[in-house]
């Protein structure tokens, strides 16, 4: 049987403008796994610093009796436009994931899951986690992934299936709660021309 592994990396900081006096910093969290937990087997996703809080309280409110690894910590001089700063605390990102993914009970937080493979806001994963939304956990992940793909042998094999499916008559909007600007958020070659 082969070895399950789950590669983690956050790359690719980009700094994010709020409004004309914030700004802030997400980073690209890209997977590639052959393990069964996982319903996506490579995806990538865009995440900010908030979001981690986020999925490590949530993680630590499920899983009482585990001591969840630290992110790094939340310095008041952090500043986005330095670069040492920044790598710093991707790599701490990094290595929290790293620590996660290597825990079967995390693996099984659909949270997780979502975090990683959609960018579906906290408020929408905690909902979808709850059942409080019409669409799954998995359909989520495959919503996701399909706004995604950038391979071209997925391409074909979506127009494949979407003349099939145009028989029958499946709207686009399956009420995910994405708008247009989710694809333009995902994850492109990174190009090192966009460095600024």
């Amino acid at each position: 049987r082969l070895q399950e592994f789950v590669t983690v990396l956050v790359r690719d900081p980009r700094t994010q403008k709020e409004d004309s006096w914030h700004s802030y910093i997400d980073y690209e969290i890209f997977i590639h796994t052959n393990s069964m937990c996982f319903t996506r087997k490579t995806s990538c996703v865009r995440r900010r610093f908030r979001e981690f809080v986020w999925l490590r309280q949530r993680l630590q409110s499920n899983a009482v009796l585990i001591q969840l690894p630290e992110l790094p910590s939340k310095t008041p001089f952090f500043n986005v436009n330095n670069p040492h700063h920044v790598d710093l605390r991707r790599q701490g990102l990094q290595e929290f994931l790293e620590k996660i993914l290597q825990n079967a009970l995390l693996l099984s937080d659909s949270r997780l899951h979502l975090f990683l493979q959609t960018q579906l806001s906290p408020e929408d994963m905690e909902a979808c986690v709850c059942g409080q939304t019409k669409y799954s956990v998995a359909d989520a992940i495959h919503k996701f992934a399909s706004l995604n793909r950038r391979f071209p042998i997925e391409d074909e094999e979506r127009k494949k299936e979407k003349s099939d499916a145009d028989s029958d008559s499946e709207s686009s909007s399956s009420g995910l709660g994405q708008s247009d600007d989710s694809v333009s958020r995902g994850c492109k070659a990174s190009s090192a021309s966009e460095e600024s």
